[in-house]
């Protein structure tokens, strides 16, 4: 069957043409959701858009005119990989082949299989290139929580005050997951600036753990709603501080208050990582859907 794909430079039009399928599966979509109103709310305020990279939004649409699937590229990191929820394997193959024939280069696939996988292959077919899998993640929903035993302390709202101790975490968690993974580099993901960073502490979604002592020993944050779902990450511990139920502690707390709000929760993983899973299973959450991050690398 033949698909059109009809592509957004906007993320405000996208959105408007996208509920219908956000909606309908709305914790599969929660990245797409979330980056694309972050966009969408910081051109409002007229903050820049990222530069470096085609920034676009696509719908799938069937013969019918139906809604069959969605991508974006708007990764401000890395190779600024597209990321792909589910879709025909031929609209994935044909994603690829427009891309290439406007001579754009496409080096990192992310997101839902088969679609990404199908995408990345066939851009690789069309360069020479080859595929890496760099992550295999996985994406987690809270049935019913599971209260841990809480440390001394108590979790509250990060202070703007602390805003650089919560970039150089940011930073940190990137390095230290793909530790925990057995990997070496870092975890791909935004680099957040001291400006976005306060614009979120600000926003109320970055919580901290403070010790008995009222040191601030770890770090949690989170998406605000889009389509009734609400996604925690990053989830940080400095090593110094690991092993004494922190991360338990606060995650359980942030999912308790997204839910008493209304809110689904949901979370990733990387699936070569056993801590974050092993901790999130204690917690209520049960796996719900395997997505990758690809990388399209010339042959040597």
């Amino acid at each position: 069957m033949a698909h059109d794909l009809e592509f957004f430079d906007d993320p405000g039009a996208f959105l408007s043409a996208a509920t219908e399928l956000l909606a309908a599966r709305p914790v599969e979509s929660t990245v797409m959701a979330t980056v694309t109103e972050r966009l969408r709310s910081e051109r409002a305020a007229g903050l820049p858009d990222p530069t470096g990279f085609p920034l676009w939004w696509l719908l799938v649409r069937d013969g019918g005119g139906s809604v069959v699937g969605a991508a974006m590229r708007t990764a401000p990191f890395g190779n600024h990989p597209a990321y792909l929820l589910g879709m025909p394997a031929t609209a994935a193959r044909d994603l690829a082949r427009v891309l290439h024939d406007r001579g754009e280069e496409l080096a990192g696939v992310n997101g839902a299989l088969p679609a990404a996988e199908v995408c990345a292959a066939e851009t690789a077919a069309l360069t020479g290139a080859t595929v890496r899998v760099a992550e295999h993640t996985r994406l987690h929903v809270l049935d019913v929580l599971r209260e841990p035993v809480p440390p001394a302390g108590r979790a509250r709202h990060a202070r703007a005050a602390e805003v650089d101790q919560v970039v150089a975490w940011y930073g940190a968690f990137g390095r230290d997951a793909a530790e925990q993974a057995g990997r070496s580099g870092a975890h791909p993901g935004p680099e957040e600036d001291r400006d976005s960073m306060l614009r979120q502490i600000a926003d109320g979604t970055v919580w901290v753990w403070e010790d008995e002592t009222g040191t601030v020993v770890h770090l949690t944050a989170a998406n605000r709603p889009m389509f009734g779902v609400s996604r925690i990450g990053p989830v940080y511990t400095p090593k110094e501080h690991r092993g004494r139920g922190y991360a338990a502690a606060t995650v359980a707390a942030v999912s308790r208050t997204l839910v008493a709000e209304g809110a689904q929760v949901c979370l990733f993983t990387e699936q070569a990582n056993p801590v974050s899973n092993a901790l999130y299973e204690r917690l209520g959450y049960r796996p719900l859907v395997d997505q990758a991050n690809l990388v399209i690398e010339p042959v040597s």
